[in-house]
């Protein structure tokens, strides 16, 4: 028997996504963004408020990094979600992260993060109090300490961690559970 729970955000796992932009004064900042994904092979979406700080350095720079975090950071990614680069102009030295500039865009990259993706702009979309913003994938970074031996991440070591927003928690990423375009070949 299922159970209807009206309309809500509950895709699992949720990645949590910290994006990194600079200001137009050239000062970084970081947010947790609750809701994104790949929109294709080299796109990813965003969808973040209006008000925040991290939209203004979006719209001025049209760049932006997207970290993926991890058990490790949790703290750190949790903390730049809930304090407004507006409000704690420090947030970045607060928080723990180290910053270098992006070779590719005009954005930080997060170097604690393991895995980074630095994205230009295509196209920002508001609707109501929400930016809606699709960009280019342009570099994939990634920690040596995450890839295997063939040079591919290796989610093991990477230790993502999920949003789960029906209970407001972080969740650990498990292992594998099959082989993607393989294991429904027996079906056939």
């Amino acid at each position: 028997m299922r159970k209807n729970l009206g309309a809500n955000p509950y895709v699992y796992p949720q990645p949590v996504l910290i994006v990194a932009t600079y200001g137009e004064d050239g000062t970084p900042d970081a947010m947790n963004v609750a809701y994104g994904g790949i929109v294709n092979s080299n796109r990813i979406q965003i969808n973040i408020g209006a008000r925040h700080k991290t939209s203004d350095n979006i719209k001025a720079k049209q760049a932006f990094t997207v970290g993926i975090a991890d058990e490790k950071n949790l703290e750190a990614a949790d903390y730049v979600g809930i304090v407004s680069g507006h409000d704690e102009p420090d947030k970045i030295r607060k928080s723990g992260f180290h910053l270098i500039k992006s070779e590719f865009v005009d954005a930080p990259v997060i170097e604690d993060l393991p895995i980074c993706l630095e994205c230009r702009v295509e196209e920002i979309n508001q609707y109501n109090a929400t930016l809606r913003i699709v960009a280019e994938i342009v570099n994939v970074s990634a920690d040596e300490s995450i890839l295997d031996g063939n040079g591919n991440i290796n989610p093991a070591r990477l230790k993502a961690i999920s949003y789960d927003p029906a209970n407001k928690t972080y969740l650990k990423v498990g292992g594998k559970a099959g082989n993607a375009f393989s294991d429904g070949n027996r079906l056939k």
